[in-house]
């Protein structure tokens, strides 16, 4: 069968694109920001004197910048890249895009100060091809950079257009659990709790008990601490039950506890094996539940009356 769509790209081939103009100069400013993101130290993009003593008025361009002084900016109603071509690769389905490589030639630096402008020609289509990405067709688009009437770079630049694979259907997986957050201060708690024990923080100076635990006594600001194990035991001091949003893999409406120990520190997890009729004082007892392979986690349930 006829591809129409690609007589029609074919007939692009060797056409000469509309010329671009940078909406703005090439400035040593923006040299510098460059610079710094990509982390290039040549002194002769940033330093007037080490560019003047390599022959050059002033500070160049990093060569590779070659593309960037003539991109699209973010006024609405830029012009979309690609053109007639795009345009035709979206209608026949071709909607997904990738670009495959680059080359670019340079004649001379840009300096600052240039205003560039490119233009650009379909060199290239490739007939129909299977990729991991789906079927798509390489194309090859050659752009001439120029400053004035002078040529300071070319590039020949090749993308793959490509009807996006029909995504097949994936049995739901079960949510993980989220992981707490670990910090120097608070590892000897988690350290403890794989153990089956419930350690609280100490201060080594005033004897104060903390949780959750930091690196300075509130009382005294002592740095320095040990840990002390607790019994378990305590009462629910305050709870809430989480309806929304719904986070996997929670249950709607999942206790949340905050109880106080019987040795003075509270301490917030899920209450288990709860029934409707939490009340704040109820006695509760901790139990240390492994949830998968690398987390345990602390959690309470009820004591009968």
């Amino acid at each position: 069968m006829t591809e129409s769509y690609l007589e029609e790209l074919k007939k692009l081939v060797g056409v000469a694109g509309s010329e671009a103009v940078a909406h703005y100069p090439s400035s040593e400013a923006m040299i510098h920001h460059w610079c710094d993101a990509i982390g290039d130290a040549n002194p002769i993009y940033t330093d007037v004197g080490a560019a003047r003593r390599f022959g050059f008025d002033g500070v160049v361009a990093p060569p590779t910048m070659l593309q960037a002084w003539t991109m699209p900016g973010l006024k609405p109603g830029e012009p979309k890249p690609g053109g007639a071509m795009v345009e035709i690769f979206e209608k026949a389905g071709f909607t997904g895009v990738v670009a495959t490589n680059c080359e670019q030639e340079y004649p001379r630096y840009i300096g600052a100060g240039e205003r560039i402008s490119s233009s650009q020609s379909l060199e290239s289509v490739s007939d129909l091809k299977t990729t991991g990405l789906g079927e798509g067709h390489f194309v090859t688009q050659v752009w001439t950079y120029r400053s004035g009437d002078e040529v300071v770079g070319t590039m020949r630049f090749r993308m793959l257009f490509f009807r996006p694979r029909a995504s097949e259907p994936r049995a739901p997986s079960k949510a993980r659990r989220p992981r707490p957050a670990m910090t120097r201060d608070s590892e000897f708690f988690w350290q403890g709790v794989e153990q089956g024990k419930l350690l609280i923080q100490k201060c080594a100076d005033c004897g104060e008990l903390r949780h959750p635990p930091g690196p300075m006594c509130p009382q005294c600001q002592s740095l320095e601490w040990d840990a002390v194990e607790a019994a378990g035991g305590g009462t629910i001091y305050s709870f809430v039950r989480h309806h929304h949003p719904h986070i996997p893999p929670f249950e709607v409406g999942h206790p949340i506890v905050l109880v106080e120990l019987d040795e003075g520190v509270r301490i917030v997890a899920d209450l288990i094996g709860a029934s409707n009729n939490i009340a704040i004082g109820q006695r509760v007892q901790v139990e240390f539940t492994k949830v998968d392979d690398d987390l345990t986690l602390p959690q309470f349930r009820i004591l009968k009356a």
